[in-house]
């Protein structure tokens, strides 16, 4: 009986911890690197001198995003930098530097500064959409329909 009792208060303080442990929906301001063109590999654009990575032009911009997949709104307009694949790590240019990259490798800025429909629209439309069954769902309860009985 007592090791019963024993076991049973053993489990049961794990399964506390269990039920009580909640699931959280990540949201804030994240900064998003893209790799948008792959220039060419040279010492030019080496990452150190003797190095084997190399740089390739980048689009980064801020945005407020709810669990990492809906862009709810941009917080910092798209610019151009230089990045490693695989990496968070960038480097800022000057408008200088960045036009003679872009005229160099034949580029069209405004084309590169773009974002993708998904980012602009597509975390504002499913916000509205689950807005919108929210209040579907608060208004829409069913009525009591009035059954007249009949009599056989």
């Amino acid at each position: 009986m007592i090791k019963q009792i024993l076991l049973l208060s053993f489990v049961s303080m794990f399964t506390i911890n269990f039920v009580s442990a909640k699931a959280k929906i990540p949201f804030g301001k994240i900064d998003k690197i893209e790799i948008i063109a792959d220039l060419p590999d040279t010492e030019k654009y080496a990452v150190s001198k003797d190095s084997k990575e190399y740089l390739d032009l980048a689009r980064m911009h801020q945005e407020y995003n709810i669990a990492w997949i809906i862009p709810a709104w941009i917080t910092q307009e798209p610019k151009l930098v230089l990045a490693k694949k695989d990496s968070d790590e960038y480097f800022e240019l000057t408008n200088e530097q960045l036009d003679q990259i872009v005229s160099e490798n034949k580029l069209n800025k405004e084309n590169l500064l773009k974002l993708g429909l998904y980012t602009q629209y597509g975390g504002k439309l499913i916000i509205l959409l689950i807005i919108g069954l929210i209040v579907y769902g608060i208004f829409s309860k069913d009525k009591p329909k009035k059954i007249n009985p009949t009599n056989i």
